[in-house]
């Protein structure tokens, strides 16, 4: 097995759910207020590990109560904590969550997240490094620093996988130095230009990164499931229908899952398939690290829909 580290944000997710998304200038009520961990590098961190990947998680937090709850989140779930920094001016990043209409909104605070220099990131990259080892990282801390320390992980024969969210333009060597890409539909066509309304245009967008020097991109299609060339082919794995309670870590549960089934080995189609089961089980549960299901329940979840195709 090859070890997973995780370059990301952590925030305190402030989530609140109400019927439909307020309008310009309108209030709407709400219930079910929450505070939970996560951000985009924190959640992913927890879904490796929760699939049992050997973890460590790369970033920075504030001095403050948010910051301590955060780590001790991360190692509660089995993630080494020992490359997260601790900002003496910046606060923990946070988030704001708005749950409605069977989907969310969200406004992030990065804060601490954007103050680590890529000379911890590099530290972190040596320290850890191994041929196979995977990076994973995001966009939603400082983009040079990101940006390089894809390039520091691809030179250290690191798999690098980039989760282009937010999305924003990507340097050309970047593109080029990365194993994985995965990004949804809004931030494929940001990225492309080409909206992945049907299969057609998805597999052109796709065709549109390989160009660019990636080695293989996943689109993920929300309850139409995710897509991918493998092999030159076409593949589309389609998710599992369950009942929607909060789709906030989702896409995180995906690329934990994803990730760590590479690091035991799997080949990316099945990688995929059980990525969309891990998808699936988060969506059925409130929060994001909390909704985060072990690799049993992923399995038997597999399992119990007909198994590997």
């Amino acid at each position: 097995m090859h070890k997973v580290i995780v370059f990301g944000s952590l925030n305190m997710d402030m989530s609140v759910q109400c019927r439909t998304v307020p309008r310009r200038g309108e209030t709407e009520i709400g219930d079910k207020f929450l505070t939970t961990p996560g951000g985009k590098g924190g959640n992913q961190a927890v879904a490796a590990a929760r699939m049992g990947a050997d973890t460590f998680m790369v970033g920075k937090v504030g001095d403050d109560p948010e910051g301590r709850a955060l780590v001790a989140s991360l190692a509660r779930h089995g993630v080494a904590c020992t490359n997260v920094s601790v900002s003496e001016t910046e606060q923990t990043g946070r988030a704001v969550v708005i749950r409605a209409e069977g989907d969310n909104r969200i406004v992030v605070d990065p804060a601490a997240n954007a103050s680590i220099t890529y000379q911890e990131v590099r530290a972190a990259i040596h320290g850890l490094s191994g041929t196979g080892n995977i990076f994973l990282t995001q966009l939603e801390g400082d983009f040079e620093t990101t940006m390089q320390s894809i390039l520091c992980a691809k030179r250290n024969g690191f798999y690098t996988v980039l989760n282009a969210s937010p999305a924003r333009s990507i340097p050309a060597e970047v593109y080029k130095a990365l194993d994985l890409l995965c990004v949804n539909e809004s931030e494929c066509e940001l990225l492309t230009g080409i909206d992945p309304t049907n299969d057609e245009a998805r597999e052109n967008a796709l065709w549109y990164f390989d160009a660019q020097g990636v080695k293989n991109a996943v689109i993920t299609l929300g309850r139409r499931g995710s897509v991918a060339l493998i092999d030159d082919k076409y593949v589309k794995i389609p998710t599992y229908r369950v009942d929607t309670v909060d789709t906030t870590g989702a896409g995180d549960a995906y690329l934990g899952e994803l990730v760590a089934h590479l690091a035991f080995g799997g080949d990316l189609r099945e990688s995929m398939v059980y990525a969309s089961a891990c998808a699936a089980l988060c969506v059925g549960k409130v929060g994001s690290q909390a909704a985060m299901p072990t690799w049993d329940e992923v399995d038997s979840f597999v399992a119990e829909h007909g198994g590997l195709k």
